[in-house]
Parts: structure tokens; sequence; C-alpha cells
């Protein structure tokens, strides 16, 4: 084997690199405190950087025969989930202050994640895709369970890795149906023998119906789609704050381009069976999702139920025209990274200093943190895709995806989607009524956020604002796919 073939994997080359640096300096830091925690953190961040600008510079390529194929698009969606995970690390640094035995361990468990995200998305091969899928789901099941003497968190984690066990079974069985079907793993050499077996009721298109069954199945855990969803809100409340944002977030980019490519490509000749099964799940995950989220009053549990709605319109655009398609999607969740990432932001700072997570610690919120209730309304407005934020383009450019592909379906799924837009904008305005309109004889006090919580909303803030602005952003997304 040709050992220089893994130079051609610049950005995961980048990343384990970035993960071992880290893993030595917390070796030869010495003990842990509060200085070791921030070196870590401000180091971590800074070398973040360079798998960020090793993803905008990469050149699509291919390696090992196959098994690593990348594309432009590929390296945009790596560059955005690379971004999202420089948030978490920064937003993260408070809540470390409080668990500083374990940071060295934090940051390596979130860029081992982070690697195996980038694998799903550059993989050309089945097998290469299932262990992605897992170096990125069995730290993810460490980070839950990071806060181990919380018991609600030990009870999150053990659901996260028991639903990722089984949907990794439904998995593997599908990809299974898929190879006898098909006699192959690689993606290219997949289509051929599906175009070929479509055209008759044989038993291998059975095999390979089934097999597309179960492998959506698996991956809808990780997309948290209805009727795969029940572990999300458990886990996003029992994990701890900085861990619910990288997991709403980042693991739902790469899962979803991942599927986005493997059935506007690899299934292409399927189309017809995975077209309905795709519109029955969206309209079944976004309705459920909203209905859900409009009787929370916990926080995090809102969150949950409003990440599994905005999964429904992240594939939404797995409806429409694959380049179309693929560019409305990846914009999508660069939208919902920094969106997202800000209001999780704000939900950490306030738990880290007076320990509440529910809606009605922030009642009269506005009246003393005016400048934190601000930046928190900007970022449930662009989610709940009111103009002129970043939220609407992002809903916007996905309706349009999935409506250029001109069947009935598709329009159905699209009106769909648009009536439920009503009922999330409702629920998103109760944090933001609770927090100008709802009176409390003991708000929470004023206080001054520190300086990581300042950088990660600024950051966030600025997204939410320019990229609705910044028409150059969509367009550098849409050339890379090559719309």
């Amino acid at each position: 084997m040709n050992y220089g073939q893994f130079l051609q994997m610049i950005p995961e080359a980048a990343l384990v690199a970035v993960l071992l640096i880290v893993f030595f300096a917390d070796m030869f830091m010495g003990k842990s405190g509060e200085k070791k925690n921030k070196m870590l953190g401000l180091l971590t961040g800074i070398l973040m950087l360079v798998p960020l600008a090793a993803c905008a510079l990469a050149d699509p390529t291919e390696a090992f025969g196959g098994l690593y194929v990348t594309s432009s698009l590929a390296n945009a969606m790596k560059a955005i989930l690379t971004a999202g995970t420089l948030i978490v690390i920064i937003m993260a640094q408070p809540w470390l202050d409080t668990a500083r035995k374990y940071t060295g361990e934090f940051y390596e468990l979130v860029v081992s994640t982070l690697l195996g995200m980038y694998i799903m998305v550059s993989s050309g091969n089945f097998l290469m895709f299932f262990l992605g899928l897992e170096t990125a789901s069995v730290p993810m099941a460490c980070l839950v369970a990071f806060d181990k003497k919380k018991k609600i968190s030990a009870e999150a984690a053990a659901k996260y890795i028991l639903t990722a066990t089984f949907s990794s079974g439904v998995m593997l069985y599908g990809i299974s149906f898929l190879y006898g079907a098909t006699g192959t793993l690689y993606f290219d050499d997949m289509v051929v023998p599906l175009s070929n077996i479509s055209n008759y009721a044989t038993e291998k298109l059975a095999l390979a119906i089934m097999g597309l069954v179960f492998f959506f199945s698996g991956l809808g855990f990780k997309l948290s789609l209805v009727p795969f969803h029940f572990w999300t809100a458990d886990t996003y409340e029992g994990a701890p704050t900085p861990v619910t944002g990288y997991l709403s977030v980042i693991s739902k980019g790469a899962a979803a381009l991942a599927l986005c490519i493997i059935l506007t490509k690899v299934m292409a000749p399927l189309v017809e069976y995975w077209e309905v099964l795709m519109g029955t799940v969206i309209v079944l995950t976004i309705t459920v999702g909203n209905l859900f989220a409009m009787r929370q009053k916990e926080l995090k549990r809102f969150m949950a139920f409003s990440s599994i709605s905005q999964a429904g319109y992240i594939m939404l655009a797995v409806m429409g025209n694959s380049a179309t398609g693929a560019t409305a999607l990846t914009y999508y969740v660069l939208i919902y990274v920094v969106a997202n990432m800000a209001v999780f932001s704000v939900i950490n700072v306030v738990e880290q200093r007076y320990g509440r997570t529910d809606m009605d610690a922030y009642n009269s919120f506005y009246e003393t943190n005016p400048k934190l209730s601000f930046l928190m309304t900007l970022a449930l407005f662009s989610l709940a895709g009111i103009p002129p934020f970043a939220g609407m383009f992002s809903k916007f450019f996905v309706f349009m995806a999935a409506a250029q592909e001109g069947s009935f379906l598709a329009y159905f799924v699209v009106f769909v989607a648009l009536i439920n837009t009503v009922p999330s904008l409702y629920y998103y305005l109760r944090i933001v009524k609770a927090m100008y309109i709802k009176k409390s004889t003991t708000p929470l006090p004023a206080f001054r956020t520190d300086v990581n919580t300042r950088l990660a909303l600024a950051l966030c803030t600025a997204g939410i604002v320019a990229f609705g602005i910044i028409s150059c952003v969509y367009q550098w997304i849409a050339t890379a796919a090559g719309v």
C-alpha cells in the first residue's frame, strides 16, 4: 500500500496532528489547574484554525482506490463543521473551569468526533462511511457522560450509546443487503447494478429496497428524524450544555450531507422509492418536532425538539435536484450552526452562574441583562426564519430546492413545511416574550459575561447578520456544488 496517499487527506491529517499535539500537551503540562485549563483551551482554539484553513484550501481528490473521495462541497461542509467546533471550544471554557481535571480529555474527544465526521462526508465506500460514523459516535457518548458525577448525565449517555448501538446494527444490516444486491460497497460501482435491477421486479430489487430502508433507519438516528428521535430530548437535557450544542448542530451537518450524497448519487436509480420515504419522514419530523417543542418548559429539552424540527427542514433539501439541494443543505447547516450556538452560549452562561435552564428563569431577563437578551432574540428570530436574518434565506433556499423537483409529493412536503413555520414562530417567540414581557419578582441579577462567551456570541451574531446579507457565501457553496 502506498502510505503517501495519507498526504492527500490534508484536512484529516491536519486534524490528527491537532489531536496529537493536544494529547501530548495535556500529558506534559503537569497537574490540572486554572492556568493549564486556559492554556489548553487557547492552544486547541489556535490549532483548530489549521484544519479550518486546510478545508478551505484543499482540492478535490481521491485516495485508496476510491475509499476516500472528497469534493469542493465536502470540503466546504468540513470548514463549516470545524468553525462550529471552534465556537463550541470557546463557549465551553466557563463550564470546563468547574471540571479542570478533564479539560484535555474534553478537547481530545471533540477533535476525535470531528475527525469521524470528516471521514463520513469524504467516504466513497459504505465500510469507510460506517467507520467514520462510529468514530464520531463513540467519543460523543463519552462527551454526553462528561459530568460523570451527575446521575442525569450518566442516564443520558446510557440512552445515547444504547440507541446508537442498535441503530448501527440496523445500518450494517441494511448495508449487507445492499452488498448482496450489487456485489460491491463502493458508491460509484453501485450505481450501474442498481440501475439494472431497478428495471425488473426481481429478488435483487426487493433486497436493494430493504437495504435502503434499513440504512436510512440507522442514519435517521444520527439526524434525530422521526420516528428515530426518542433519545434526543433526554440526551440533550442530561448532557453538559456545550456538548448539547455540539450534538445538536455539528453532528447533524455531517450526517445530513452524507445522506444527501448517498441518496442523490448512489441511490438515484431507486429515487421513486426513497423519495416517498423521505417525504413521509420529513413531514412527520417537522410536525412532531414543532408540536412537542410548544409543550416544553425546560430550555434544553425545548432546543432538542427544535433541533428535530430543524432536521426535517435540513433534509427537505434532499427532495430537490442533487446539486441545488446539496447547496441549500450546506447553506442551511451554516446558518443553523451560528444561530443555534448563539442560543446555547446564552443558556450555558446562565446555567453556569445560576444553575437554571428552565424557561421561567428568563422572565424579565431584558431588564437585568439587555445585551444578552438582544443577542438571543436575534438568534431565535433567525431560527424561526424571520427576515432579514440569515435563517429566512436558508429556509427560502431549502424550499426552492425541494420545489424544483416538480412532483406533487415535493409540492405537498414544501406546503406542509411552510405551514409548520407558523407554530415554530410561536414557540420561539415564547422565549422572547419571557425575556421582554413576562414579569418576575426575582429576575436573574445583572452579570458580566466572560471573555469566551462574549467572543462566541460575537462570532455567532456576526454570522447571523452577515450570512443573510452577503450573497457570495451562498454562491461560494453553489460553485463548490457545481450549480
